[in-house]
C-alpha cells in the first residue's frame, strides 16, 4: 500500500531521484578563469615594460646631443634614466611571477628578449653616441684619424655580442629548485646599470660644471671604452655575484640592512649621480674581489683530521 501510495503521476515516469552528495568542494567559480588570466598578464606587461623602456632608452639616445629636453638633462641621461626603469620592471617581472604561480617558459624566453634590447642593445647604442662616433669604414666618417671610431665601434660589437652569450648561457643553465642567491658571470642588468651610471655621471661633471678641456673629454671617452669592455667581459666570466634582492632582502630586513638601506637612500638624495655610479661599480668589481678571496684565503682546518 505505500508503494502504491508513492507512485504519483508526476514520478510514475520517470526514475527516482538520487539523494545529493556533498563532495565537500563549492561550486566552480566562472570568475576563476578570468582571474587566472588576470595573474599571468600582470608578469607578461612588466616584461614588456622593459622591453619598451629598452627601445625608448635607444630613442633618447639617438636624439642629438643639444636637443632641449625636460629639466636640463640630456638625452644621454633620459636613456640611463629608462635603462633603471627597465632594471624595475626586470625586476619586479619575475617577483610577480612567482607569487602569483604564472611562471612559464614563454615568460622566461620573452624576459631574455626584453633584457637583450634593454641591457644588451640599449648601453652599447649610448656608448657610440657618448662618443660622437662617426662611420668608421672606409673613410666614410669625414675623419682623417678613425682610430677611437673603430675602438669604440668594436667595443659596443663586443659588448651586444657578451650580452647575448651571457643571457643565452643563463636561459640553458637555469635550474628550477635553485635557490638563486648568486650569478655566474654579471647579470646583464648590473652590467647596463654600471655602463648607464657612470654615462650620468660623466654627463654630470663635464657639462654641468666648468667647461671641459679637451683632454678631460678624451680621457672620459677612453675610460667609458675601458669600462664597458670590462663589463662586457665580465657577462661572460665565472666571476661570482651575488644576488642582492634574493640575498639581502629576501628573508626579510634586520636591523643593519635597514640602516644599509637608509644609507644609500640617504647618499642618493645627496648626490644621486655619485651614488649610483659607486653602487654598480662596486658591484661590478665585488665579483673579481670575490674571486680572489676564495682563491687565496687559508683552508678551513678538517676536524676529522686533527690531532691533538
Amino acid at each position: 500500500m505505500r508503494d502504491l501510495l508513492a507512485i504519483t503521476p508526476s514520478s510514475a515516469g520517470s526514475p527516482p531521484k538520487a539523494a545529493p552528495v556533498d563532495t565537500g568542494s563549492e561550486s566552480p567559480d566562472p570568475r576563476r578563469p578570468k582571474l587566472r588570466r588576470t595573474k599571468s598578464l600582470l608578469p607578461t606587461l612588466f616584461t614588456l615594460g622593459n622591453l619598451l623602456c629598452g627601445f625608448v632608452a635607444v630613442f633618447m639616445a639617438s636624439r642629438p646631443a643639444d636637443a632641449a629636453m625636460p629639466m636640463g638633462w640630456s638625452p644621454l641621461v633620459f636613456a640611463a634614466l629608462f635603462i633603471f626603469l627597465g632594471m624595475l620592471c626586470d625586476a619586479l617581472d619575475g617577483r610577480v611571477a612567482r607569487l602569483t604561480g604564472s611562471t612559464s617558459e614563454l615568460g622566461e624566453q620573452l624576459d631574455s628578449m626584453a633584457d637583450m634590447v634593454s641591457f644588451g642593445v640599449a648601453p652599447a647604442f649610448m656608448l657610440i653616441q657618448l662618443g660622437d662616433i662617426g662611420v668608421p669604414f672606409f673613410g666614410i666618417g669625414g675623419t682623417i684619424d678613425q682610430t677611437f671610431d673603430r675602438a669604440a665601434f668594436g667595443v659596443a660589437l663586443i659588448y651586444v655580442s657578451c650580452a647575448a652569450l651571457r643571457l643565452a648561457r643563463f636561459n640553458v643553465e637555469l635550474v628550477e629548485d635553485d635557490d638563486h642567491h648568486g650569478f655566474s658571470g654579471l647579470p646583464t642588468p648590473a652590467a647596463a646599470g654600471t655602463v648607464a651610471s657612470l654615462i650620468v655621471l660623466h654627463e654630470h661633471l663635464l657639462f654641468n660644471q666648468a667647461p671641459p678641456t679637451s683632454f678631460a673629454v678624451g680621457s672620459a671617452a677612453l675610460g667609458m671604452l675601458l669600462v664597458t669592455l670590462v663589463a662586457g667581459l665580465a657577462m661572460v666570466s665565472r666571476l661570482p655575484y651575488g644576488h642582492l634582492l634574493n640575498r639581502y632582502l629576501g628573508d626579510g630586513l634586520g636591523t643593519g640592512r635597514i640602516a644599509l638601506l637608509l644609507t644609500i637612500v640617504f647618499l642618493a638624495f645627496i648626490k644621486i649621480q655619485y651614488t649610483l655610479a659607486a653602487g654598480f661599480v662596486i658591484y661590478a668589481l665585488s665579483g673579481p674581489a670575490l674571486a680572489l678571496y676564495h682563491r687565496w684565503r687559508p683552508p678551513t682546518p678538517d676536524a676529522s683530521t686533527h690531532v691533538d
